[in-house]
């Protein structure tokens, strides 16, 4: 029996770490926090080893949905996660990268306005108001 409970124990701890107890973000850690917006082109000069967020507002109610074009040169930064969260009562999304190797690459982010899981803009409307945040990322040694 004790056996038994000792195993639901921790059958349900485990569950409960992978579930992200606490506020549900993938990444409690965002490390350095550069924003951007849709038509700017934004500098970012980081250190290998360094973890970053490229940050956008993002106002899911009124059809904002940004995405990651395309995955960074993979010796420069890689990817970890896409976070939403709230601050300051603005939806905020962040795109949380690891630095890795000196070299330099572009980030793009894409925000596709109302498309509706779609990857092109259905209107016109959402066609002007769709656009992507750029980053030039550079990573430089120590």
């Amino acid at each position: 029996m004790r056996r038994r409970r000792a195993g639901i124990a921790s059958v349900l701890l485990i569950a409960a770490v992978t579930a992200g107890c606490g506020g549900g973000a993938a990444v409690s850690d965002l490390g350095v926090v550069v924003k951007g917006a849709k038509g700017a082109t934004v500098p970012v000069e980081l250190h290998p080893g360094q973890r970053f967020s490229l940050a956008v507002p993002d106002n899911r109610s009124a059809g904002d949905s940004w995405t990651l074009e395309a995955l960074p040169d993979a010796t420069v930064a890689s990817f970890i996660s896409k976070e939403a969260r709230r601050e300051d009562a603005q939806g905020v999304t962040y795109f949380v990268f690891n630095a890795k190797r000196p070299g330099a690459t572009t980030i793009r982010l894409h925000d596709c306005w109302r498309c509706g899981g779609a990857t092109t803009p259905p209107t016109e409307e959402s066609r002007l108001r769709s656009g992507e945040a750029i980053f030039d990322l550079t990573v430089s040694p120590r």
